[in-house]
């Protein structure tokens, strides 16, 4: 079954390249949606794909470099939309 994971992330994960590395994390993942930084100065993730894939992702993130910018991640799930084709970064 598809889900939506949509996620903040907050900590110095702007001007670090937070949106890009996420972005090459997911090529390697079978998830569609977008990354986009927040005025806020925290970035908002909202992805869709299978729950274990989509759960496998949220940890490579956490396990990459990505790590030691986040200070606090928040996710809200819910079901997919289908209305994302690939995984982009959003301005």
């Amino acid at each position: 079954m598809q889900k939506r994971a949509q996620v903040q992330y907050s900590g110095r994960v702007q001007g670090v390249g937070f949106r890009y590395t996420v972005r090459q994390v997911a090529h390697g993942f079978e998830v569609v949606g977008y990354v986009k930084n927040l005025p806020d100065s925290r970035v908002e993730m909202i992805v869709e794909g299978e729950e274990t894939e989509l759960k496998r992702f949220l940890s490579a993130i956490g396990s990459s470099d990505l790590a030691a910018y986040i200070r606090h991640e928040t996710a809200t799930w819910g079901d997919a939309t289908g209305e994302f084709r690939d995984f982009s970064i959003r301005l």
